[in-house]
């Protein structure tokens, strides 16, 4: 019989059995549920490294711009950028880090200071 779009699936007769046994209904079950849970992708720290050549404006600005860090939270990454010498901005996947990584160096330099040749340091690590 060819299909047609106002073709029904028959239904059996209230006389026939149906099986409900355990082995049919685990016939169906890999279209229920997944054998696998897919992997996660391994996570990678964004790092900002210190240095003399950037004001607290300028690495302010660049947080709230390129990761939609609050004022306050992006202060707070400046000042231990400023005290430690790096701080994590962001955890993500490799890909995602990469490109974070790669904005902050396209930022340039911080007009406030002379001195100032080219945009701040940035890496990545793994988790």
């Amino acid at each position: 019989m060819p299909f047609s779009a106002s073709a029904a699936i028959a239904e059996p007769p209230a006389s026939a059995a149906v099986d409900t046994s355990p082995a049919l209904s685990g016939a169906f079950q890999s279209c229920t549920k997944p054998a696998n849970k897919p992997k996660q992708q391994p996570r990678q720290r964004v790092i900002l490294w210190d240095d003399n050549d950037h004001t607290y404006q300028y690495v302010i600005a660049m947080l709230q711009k390129l990761f939609a860090h609050s004022a306050e939270k992006s202060y707070q990454l400046a000042q231990e950028i400023d005290v430690t010498g790096r701080a994590v901005v962001l955890i993500t996947t490799k890909e995602h880090a990469e490109l974070k990584r790669d904005q902050i160096h396209a930022c340039g330099a911080d007009r406030l200071i002379a001195r100032s040749k080219g945009a701040m340091s940035a890496s990545i690590e793994s988790e």
